[in-house]
């Protein structure tokens, strides 16, 4: 799996223990639903400056969301 897709699975996880909807999360992270799609399903590049924005939206930190299993190794 590349980058994307692992960014994108992150993303999904720690969505879901949010209880969030895509919708939810995209409105909270100032992005529009169809983009947080895409970031879900590994079709987006994202820049430095989203991801922060979508971290933040999740409650969590860059240490915490790349310390995940979808990042060992």
């Amino acid at each position: 799996m590349d980058i994307k897709g692992k960014v994108g699975q992150r993303v999904r996880e720690l969505r879901h223990e949010l209880r969030l909807s895509q919708e939810a999360l995209a409105n909270k992270a100032g992005v529009d639903r169809t983009y947080m799609t895409d970031v879900e399903n590994g079709r987006r590049n994202i820049s430095v400056e989203i991801l922060e924005k979508i971290i933040l939206a999740l409650e969590t930190s860059f240490q915490d969301f790349f310390t995940a299993k979808e990042f060992k190794k």
